[in-house]
């Protein structure tokens, strides 16, 4: 397993009292580029403010990045900006109950979100760069994409006529009801 592209850590019994700002520097956004498999990073910026509940740390911010990737379709250079919003809980290693795999549990909003760390910090940094790859989309399509969809002669499901034995049956039946 490699080394996180993105760390920075936070210790709990020290938390800043104002919100706190990450900015990530060349060789991290490379490496984020390299790891999520786009051709750039171009810029990250996370915001995030931090209190306490329950014994766990609450972060709530947001982030923003620049994204480049080739288009789904044309495979043409496509820039964009994600902008996310962060809310997560990090909460010592051991404190998430264990169930039983064939278990049923009910789920809050703030469960979705929990992060375990072990030791005196948490990895804020990791935590920003894994929100950012649930927000790219690797199907991402360019301006061109329907005008190259249209060329090659790849028609959408919506445009499509439909066809086959039940496409048929169906037309008969609305033909005589007419």
């Amino acid at each position: 397993m490699s080394a996180p592209e993105l760390v920075r850590l936070v210790k709990p019994r020290a938390l800043p009292a104002e919100s706190m700002t990450i900015t990530a520097d060349t060789a991290e956004l490379e490496a984020l580029a390299k790891r999520f498999g786009v051709t750039a990073v171009d810029a990250l910026n996370a915001h995030v403010a931090f209190e306490t509940k329950d014994g766990a740390v609450l972060a709530n911010g947001h982030l923003l990045a620049t994204i480049e990737q080739p288009c789904a379709v044309t495979r043409e250079p496509l820039t964009y900006d994600v902008e996310e919003p962060l809310t997560l809980r990090f909460v010592p290693a051991g404190s998430v109950p264990d169930y039983a795999p064939d278990e049923e549990i009910e789920l809050d909003s703030e469960d979705l979100d929990e992060i375990e760390y072990e030791g005196d910090s948490f990895d804020l940094g990791e935590a920003i760069a894994q929100t950012l790859a649930l927000a790219i989309d690797p199907y991402r399509e360019g301006p061109g994409a329907d005008e190259a969809r249209k060329a090659a002669g790849i028609v959408s499901d919506e445009e499509e006529a439909p066809s086959g034995p039940l496409a048929e049956a169906l037309a008969a039946l609305k033909g005589k009801g007419d």
